[in-house]
């Protein structure tokens, strides 16, 4: 099989080159890379010609990661697409992992194992503990049931003749990914997730774009709840596990932002704090499950209580988010990039 790779970019003239030669390193290279310069005015769309690359652009910016990657579509000729954010790299091995599913009858799609390029700061600290957990525990069994809950959109396959059926990316949310995850599962594609394959983006190294891109995420979840809510209830597992995310999700954040700090000072008990932690070990012995193999132990345990500042802010985004689009009725589909 043979695969044609898409890199949206805007802006990423930092970036892409890196993005790029990952794509030609690779044990298995694709057969045509084309980059989507998306009405960049930084040189981006040089770099990618500079490399060798198909370079193409939209008469004018089409406003998302999701418009550019569509915009692509009628370029690729091969049997396999790949999607891939401008500012992430794959290990050499990456591309080649992540096609083996597709010999399988009725694999649609694939993603593979995500952690940061870049973990200095508080936030990619947080960060790196949010996706160790979620790619070594959570990614794990929801494949079991065959049932990923997301394709991350910055590093997935998916069939080529599937993409077009489906009309490429979908922009009507801003999480494209879970949108088109979604919308398989209820189609009866099926979604597997590799964790051999492995991506680095780059994420947010400060509260104004974690800022941005957590608004951007938790939006997406909730308008992808709403749009997707009665075909989920028809999918096995994949209803549980949107209907536990959507309750932890919300239960947390309220206990975390709302109920603790009251109970503290109406209770005067500064101990009461302490239960911001009270799932720490409970999280640490599956993080270390997945750390020590990667020779990850030490930053780790240095990273985790990051992540607990962090979980803070995901639920405040996460609360806005709701009361915004299901009670005020405001739907938010600015698409502003995270790093």
């Amino acid at each position: 099989m043979e695969l044609t790779v898409i890199i949206p970019a805007y802006n990423e003239v930092e970036f892409v080159g890196d993005t790029i030669r990952s794509l030609l390193e690779q044990t298995l290279p694709p057969k045509e890379i084309i980059l989507v310069d998306d009405g960049s005015t930084d040189g981006t769309g040089d770099v990618g010609r500079r490399a060798g690359i198909t370079v193409i652009r939209p008469p004018r910016n089409t406003g998302s990661k999701a418009g550019a990657q569509t915009f692509a579509l009628p370029w690729v000729r091969t049997e396999l697409v790949m999607a891939i954010d401008a500012d992430t790299t794959l290990e050499p091995t990456a591309v080649e992992k992540l096609m083996q599913p597709f010999n399988q009858p009725g694999v649609g799609a694939a993603c593979g194992l995500v952690l940061p390029r870049r973990i200095k700061t508080l936030w990619e600290r947080g960060r790196f503990i949010e996706y160790l957990f979620a790619f070594t525990f959570y990614k794990q069994v929801q494949d079991y049931y065959r049932r990923p809950l997301i394709a991350s959109g910055c590093f997935s396959m998916y069939r080529t003749d599937l993409m077009r059926r489906h009309g490429g990316w979908p922009g009507r949310t801003l999480a494209e990914d879970m949108d088109l995850t979604w919308t398989f599962h209820q189609a009866g594609v099926g979604v597997r997730f590799v964790p051999e394959a492995v991506c680095y983006p780059i994420e947010p190294y400060n509260f104004s774009f974690m800022r941005k891109q957590l608004r951007r995420w938790s939006h997406g979840f909730v308008q992808n709840v709403a749009l997707h809510w009665k075909g989920v209830l028809t999918v096995p597992y994949l209803r549980s596990a949107v209907a536990v995310a959507l309750w932890d999700a919300i239960a947390a954040s309220l206990a975390f932002l709302i109920v603790l700090p009251v109970l503290v000072v109406v209770l005067r008990s500064p101990w009461l704090l302490l239960a911001y932690f009270i799932d720490a070990p409970a999280i640490l012995v599956p993080l270390l499950i997945g750390a020590i193999p990667r020779r990850e132990f030490w930053r780790t345990l240095v990273s985790l209580p990051s992540f607990f500042v962090l979980r803070l802010v995901n639920g405040f985004f996460f609360l806005e988010a709701v009361w915004s689009e299901w009670f005020l009725r405001r739907a938010s589909l600015t698409y502003e990039k995270g790093h």
